[in-house]
Protein backbone atom coordinates (compact mmCIF):
# COMPACT_ATOMS: atom_id res chain seq x y z
CA UNK A 1 0.00 0.00 0.00
CA UNK A 2 2.86 2.40 0.76
CA UNK A 3 3.83 2.34 -2.92
CA UNK A 4 0.57 4.11 -3.74
CA UNK A 5 1.81 7.20 -1.91
CA UNK A 6 5.28 7.24 -3.43
CA UNK A 7 5.79 9.71 -6.34
CA UNK A 8 6.57 8.09 -9.68
CA UNK A 9 9.79 9.67 -10.99
CA UNK A 10 8.87 10.45 -14.57
CA UNK A 11 11.50 12.89 -15.89
CA UNK A 12 10.24 16.10 -17.48
CA UNK A 13 11.25 17.60 -20.81
CA UNK A 14 11.29 21.33 -19.95
CA UNK A 15 11.35 23.85 -22.78
CA UNK A 16 12.45 27.40 -21.95
CA UNK A 17 11.45 29.66 -24.82
CA UNK A 18 10.48 33.24 -25.57
CA UNK A 19 11.55 36.12 -27.80
CA UNK A 20 15.14 37.16 -28.35
CA UNK A 21 16.19 39.41 -25.47
CA UNK A 22 13.89 37.80 -22.88
CA UNK A 23 16.93 36.32 -21.15
CA UNK A 24 16.81 32.59 -21.94
CA UNK A 25 20.60 32.21 -21.84
CA UNK A 26 20.91 34.30 -18.68
CA UNK A 27 18.24 32.30 -16.83
CA UNK A 28 19.77 28.96 -17.77
CA UNK A 29 23.23 30.20 -16.80
CA UNK A 30 21.91 31.11 -13.34
CA UNK A 31 20.21 27.70 -13.01
CA UNK A 32 23.58 26.08 -13.71
CA UNK A 33 25.35 28.37 -11.23
CA UNK A 34 22.91 27.27 -8.55
CA UNK A 35 23.79 23.63 -9.21
CA UNK A 36 20.26 22.54 -10.05
CA UNK A 37 19.94 18.80 -10.80
CA UNK A 38 18.89 19.04 -14.43
CA UNK A 39 20.50 18.05 -17.70
CA UNK A 40 20.93 21.25 -19.70
CA UNK A 41 20.98 20.39 -23.39
CA UNK A 42 23.68 22.22 -25.32
CA UNK A 43 22.08 23.69 -28.44
CA UNK A 44 23.87 23.53 -31.78
CA UNK A 45 24.05 26.74 -33.82
CA UNK A 46 25.67 28.18 -36.91
CA UNK A 47 25.96 31.70 -35.50
CA UNK A 48 29.30 33.06 -34.34
CA UNK A 49 30.08 32.97 -30.60
CA UNK A 50 29.31 36.12 -28.62
CA UNK A 51 31.99 37.48 -26.28
CA UNK A 52 32.51 35.10 -23.36
CA UNK A 53 30.64 32.14 -24.90
CA UNK A 54 32.39 28.77 -24.77
CA UNK A 55 31.98 26.07 -27.42
CA UNK A 56 30.42 22.94 -25.93
CA UNK A 57 29.26 24.79 -22.85
CA UNK A 58 27.06 27.65 -24.03
CA UNK A 59 26.42 26.30 -27.53
CA UNK A 60 27.85 23.81 -29.98
CA UNK A 61 29.17 26.09 -32.73
CA UNK A 62 29.15 24.63 -36.26
CA UNK A 63 29.73 25.95 -39.72
CA UNK A 64 26.75 25.93 -42.05
CA UNK A 65 28.17 22.92 -43.90
CA UNK A 66 28.76 20.94 -40.69
CA UNK A 67 25.25 21.71 -39.44
CA UNK A 68 23.67 20.64 -42.73
CA UNK A 69 25.54 17.32 -42.66
CA UNK A 70 24.31 16.58 -39.12
CA UNK A 71 20.76 17.56 -40.08
CA UNK A 72 20.80 15.22 -43.09
CA UNK A 73 21.91 12.39 -40.80
CA UNK A 74 18.88 13.00 -38.56
CA UNK A 75 21.01 14.02 -35.57
CA UNK A 76 18.64 16.78 -34.40
CA UNK A 77 15.38 16.55 -32.49
CA UNK A 78 14.40 19.98 -33.78
CA UNK A 79 15.96 22.57 -36.08
CA UNK A 80 14.95 26.11 -36.91
CA UNK A 81 16.28 29.02 -38.89
CA UNK A 82 16.57 32.01 -36.57
CA UNK A 83 17.16 35.16 -38.59
CA UNK A 84 20.19 34.23 -40.74
CA UNK A 85 21.42 31.31 -38.61
CA UNK A 86 20.33 27.76 -37.77
CA UNK A 87 19.84 26.16 -34.37
CA UNK A 88 19.23 22.52 -33.48
CA UNK A 89 18.66 20.25 -30.49
CA UNK A 90 20.92 17.13 -30.50
CA UNK A 91 18.53 14.19 -30.35
CA UNK A 92 20.77 11.63 -28.67
CA UNK A 93 21.73 14.04 -25.89
CA UNK A 94 18.04 14.41 -24.92
CA UNK A 95 17.27 10.69 -25.05
CA UNK A 96 20.26 9.73 -22.93
CA UNK A 97 19.41 12.26 -20.24
CA UNK A 98 15.76 11.19 -20.06
CA UNK A 99 16.78 7.53 -19.91
CA UNK A 100 18.96 8.34 -16.88
CA UNK A 101 15.92 9.75 -15.08
CA UNK A 102 17.05 13.39 -15.21
CA UNK A 103 14.76 16.29 -15.98
CA UNK A 104 15.95 17.81 -19.25
CA UNK A 105 16.02 21.55 -19.98
CA UNK A 106 15.96 22.79 -23.58
CA UNK A 107 16.50 26.36 -24.76
CA UNK A 108 14.69 26.96 -28.05
CA UNK A 109 12.92 29.76 -29.88
CA UNK A 110 9.14 29.96 -30.12
CA UNK A 111 8.80 28.10 -33.41
CA UNK A 112 11.15 25.41 -32.11
CA UNK A 113 9.03 24.99 -28.98
CA UNK A 114 6.04 24.11 -31.10
CA UNK A 115 8.07 21.53 -33.01
CA UNK A 116 9.02 19.91 -29.70
CA UNK A 117 5.35 19.97 -28.68
CA UNK A 118 4.37 18.09 -31.84
CA UNK A 119 7.04 15.45 -31.24
CA UNK A 120 6.39 15.25 -27.49
CA UNK A 121 2.90 16.41 -26.43
CA UNK A 122 3.79 16.02 -22.73
CA UNK A 123 6.73 18.43 -22.87
CA UNK A 124 6.49 21.31 -20.38
CA UNK A 125 6.61 24.61 -22.28
CA UNK A 126 7.62 27.80 -20.45
CA UNK A 127 7.42 31.21 -22.15
CA UNK A 128 9.98 33.68 -20.82
CA UNK A 129 9.12 37.35 -21.27
CA UNK A 130 9.93 40.88 -20.10
CA UNK A 131 7.63 43.46 -18.54
CA UNK A 132 7.28 45.46 -21.77
CA UNK A 133 8.49 45.83 -25.33
CA UNK A 134 10.60 48.79 -24.15
CA UNK A 135 12.45 46.49 -21.72
CA UNK A 136 13.02 43.97 -24.50
CA UNK A 137 14.33 46.64 -26.86
CA UNK A 138 16.66 47.96 -24.16
CA UNK A 139 18.17 44.53 -23.58
CA UNK A 140 18.78 43.98 -27.28
CA UNK A 141 20.44 47.38 -27.57
CA UNK A 142 22.70 46.60 -24.59
CA UNK A 143 24.08 43.58 -26.45
CA UNK A 144 25.49 45.92 -29.10
CA UNK A 145 25.42 43.04 -31.57
CA UNK A 146 22.57 44.32 -33.75
CA UNK A 147 22.40 46.91 -36.50
CA UNK A 148 19.38 49.23 -36.48
CA UNK A 149 17.83 47.02 -39.16
CA UNK A 150 18.57 43.86 -37.20
CA UNK A 151 17.08 45.32 -34.04
CA UNK A 152 13.88 46.26 -35.86
CA UNK A 153 13.63 42.73 -37.26
CA UNK A 154 14.03 41.15 -33.82
CA UNK A 155 11.39 43.43 -32.29
CA UNK A 156 8.94 42.66 -35.11
CA UNK A 157 9.59 38.94 -34.61
CA UNK A 158 9.09 39.32 -30.84
CA UNK A 159 5.65 40.89 -31.39
CA UNK A 160 4.66 37.94 -33.55
CA UNK A 161 6.01 35.46 -30.99
CA UNK A 162 4.09 37.14 -28.15
CA UNK A 163 0.88 36.43 -30.05
CA UNK A 164 1.60 32.68 -29.62
CA UNK A 165 1.75 32.83 -25.84
CA UNK A 166 -1.44 30.75 -25.57
CA UNK A 167 0.37 27.74 -27.04
CA UNK A 168 2.55 27.45 -23.90
CA UNK A 169 1.84 25.99 -20.45
CA UNK A 170 3.21 28.83 -18.31
CA UNK A 171 4.41 32.40 -18.76
CA UNK A 172 7.45 33.39 -16.68
CA UNK A 173 8.30 37.10 -16.34
CA UNK A 174 12.05 37.73 -16.26
CA UNK A 175 12.31 41.19 -14.72
CA UNK A 176 15.47 43.27 -14.56
CA UNK A 177 17.55 42.76 -11.40
CA UNK A 178 15.28 39.91 -10.27
CA UNK A 179 16.93 36.94 -11.93
CA UNK A 180 16.76 34.63 -8.91
CA UNK A 181 13.02 35.28 -8.61
CA UNK A 182 12.67 34.08 -12.20
CA UNK A 183 14.63 30.91 -11.44
CA UNK A 184 12.63 30.32 -8.25
CA UNK A 185 9.38 30.58 -10.21
CA UNK A 186 10.63 28.04 -12.76
CA UNK A 187 11.62 25.69 -9.94
CA UNK A 188 8.19 26.07 -8.36
CA UNK A 189 6.52 25.16 -11.65
CA UNK A 190 8.71 22.07 -12.04
CA UNK A 191 8.02 20.95 -8.48
CA UNK A 192 4.29 21.38 -9.00
CA UNK A 193 4.44 19.36 -12.22
CA UNK A 194 6.17 16.51 -10.39
CA UNK A 195 3.40 16.59 -7.78
CA UNK A 196 0.62 16.15 -10.35
CA UNK A 197 -1.70 13.19 -9.93
CA UNK A 198 -1.50 12.54 -13.68
CA UNK A 199 2.14 12.83 -14.62
CA UNK A 200 3.52 14.02 -17.92
CA UNK A 201 5.06 10.98 -19.61
CA UNK A 202 7.73 11.98 -22.07
CA UNK A 203 8.46 9.68 -25.00
CA UNK A 204 10.73 10.43 -27.95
Amino acid sequence: MDDLYRPIPYPLLIVISGPSGAGKDTVIRRMKERGLPFHFVVTATTRAPRPGEVNGQDYLFYSGEEFTQLMEKGEFLETARVYSDYKGIPKQQVRQALASGQDVVLRVDVQGAQTVRRLCPDALLLFLTTDSEEDLSGRLQQRQTESAEGLSLRLATAREEMSRLGEFDYVVPNRDQRLDETVDLILGIIQAEHARVHHRRVTL
